[in-house]
């Protein structure tokens, strides 16, 4: 696993949809949980360049990934492809039952703005479902931070997502919408 110093730069992300499992060491795995429930199972990880969710549901599954543009990810099964920049909404129905739904936007802001957001964000990195603290990229820097908050209900599970790119004043937000 390549062992990274900063946050790549916030237009390189990528967004990928898949109907398959994707191997986690592909993505660089820095904080992982589960959630297991009766009906379905999820897998939420926080990786170099942002994170990887994996909703399994009876003999389908989808995988969401958001990372950078160099990542080597597979070209099979792939149903969701873009580039994340601006504000996005999408929608699929999957094959084993799977509704998805999910909302992205990458945010740059005035630096003040940015420290104030980062400062709330580690706040509720405290409470999150999974946080993770990245190396500064100097010693002024505020440091990179992801997390994920969940919404659990019997037929679904909502990922509300953040992550920090302080050399580029800049937050990725997605919300994950998985019901059953």
């Amino acid at each position: 696993m390549p062992v990274h110093l900063a946050r790549p730069d916030v237009g390189t992300l990528v967004f990928r949809l898949f109907g398959r499992p994707v191997h986690p060491e592909l993505v660089s795995v820095c904080a992982r949980n589960s959630i297991r429930h009766a009906k379905w199972q999820g897998d939420l990880a926080i990786c170099h360049a942002g994170h990887m969710i994996t909703f399994h549901h009876r003999q389908g599954m989808l995988c969401e990934i958001a990372t950078n543009n160099e990542t080597p990810l597979p070209k099979g099964c792939q149903v969701i492809s873009r580039r994340l920049r601006g504000c996005r909404n999408e929608s699929v129905e999957h094959d084993a039952g799977i509704l998805y739904h999910v909302s992205y936007q990458v945010e740059h802001l005035e630096p003040e703005v940015f420290l104030n957001l980062h400062e709330e964000l580690m706040i509720d990195s405290a409470r999150a479902y999974v946080a993770h603290q990245f190396p500064s990229s100097s010693r002024l820097a505020p440091c990179a931070l992801s997390l994920i908050q969940t919404e659990v209900r019997s037929n679904s599970l909502l990922v509300h997502a953040f992550h920090t790119f302080p050399d580029n004043c800049a937050v990725v937000k997605t919300q994950s919408l998985f019901e059953i």
